[in-house]
């Protein structure tokens, strides 16, 4: 016994003239919304470098004049190792601006710490 294929070659049609509602609403709600205060500030942790390579040079192609790097404790080479291969490899004319600085924070026990804290703004 062989069973009828339907037909759906008329819905492709349909679903390509017409894209999902629910589509095109996200698609107006992501216009519609501003920029966030730290859109510009990419924070280092303990992903690889080129994530945060990568996070980098995509604020900056979607037109972010400065970004931060952010990083505290072990993270600061890391923060300092992903500016200098942007840098390096895709953007030889930014400049950079170095802060440093000292975070006090409670550990688990409840005693205060103090961290240490870099931020570099990367500017084109």
């Amino acid at each position: 016994m062989a069973q009828a294929i339907p037909d759906v070659s008329d819905n492709r049609a349909r679903m390509q003239q017409n894209p999902a509602p629910q589509q095109a609403q996200q698609n107006q709600m992501a216009q519609r919304q501003p920029a966030r205060k730290d859109d510009n500030i990419v924070y280092v942790g303990k992903k690889p470098t080129m994530s945060y390579v990568l996070a980098v040079m995509t604020q900056i192609q979607s037109g972010m004049p400065e970004i931060h790097i952010r990083a505290r404790g072990k993270s600061i080479s890391k923060a300092v190792d992903i500016s200098e291969v942007v840098k390096n490899r895709f953007l030889q004319n930014v400049r950079r601006e170095v802060q440093l600085g000292t975070e006090s924070i409670t550990d688990k026990d409840n005693r205060p710490m103090n961290v240490s804290t870099i931020s570099i703004k990367m500017t084109k």
